[in-house]
């Protein structure tokens, strides 16, 4: 039987969010507000069933498909929230789950690195799929089980004000 380990629904795509998940897409890239959804397996294989439900069930489009020993990784969107969600609950019903089946979101490590240095700013970005760091800029990371709620964190950061 599988086991839910994330099953998040993202609204509208935020900018900068979008360009990330873009820069890894091995499908069709987002757009700027679609509705997306993630969702995570354990075990991995499990995902591709679940990949051909979900397209299969409504009009979207699937952006990347990761399947690892342990665990598989789905991200899939489309301009309609309805259809997004739709697909999405299309899954959790062939798992024979609900959204409340899913585990809890742990935070590992929060921290804010103020004024980082240049060389520490080269180490990040030779790595990067996101937004350059500068030096001298303000970093926040997190580390959090299972990761892939970091994508929920960073779309509601980018809408709130600045």
């Amino acid at each position: 039987m599988s086991t839910l380990r994330s099953y998040i629904f993202l609204d509208r795509l935020q900018p900068q969010l979008m360009c990330m998940l873009g820069s890894t897409a091995r499908g069709f890239l987002p757009r700027h507000n679609d509705a997306a959804m993630v969702i995570e397996v354990a075990p991995g294989m499990d995902i591709e069933w679940l990949t051909d439900i979900a397209l299969k069930h409504d009009n979207v489009k699937p952006g990347n498909l990761v399947v690892e020993r342990q665990f598989g990784y789905l991200e899939f969107h489309g301009q309609s929230s309805s259809s997004v969600k739709s697909a999405g609950a299309a899954v959790l019903e062939a798992m024979g789950v609900s959204e409340k089946s899913v585990l809890k979101p742990e935070i590992l490590a929060s921290k804010v690195i103020d004024r980082v240095d240049g060389y520490h700013a080269f180490l990040i970005n030779r790595s990067k799929s996101g937004s350059m760091l500068l030096p001298g800029e303000s970093l926040y990371i997190m580390e959090m089980t299972t990761s892939s709620y970091a994508l929920l964190v960073a779309n509601e950061a980018e809408k709130a004000p600045t």
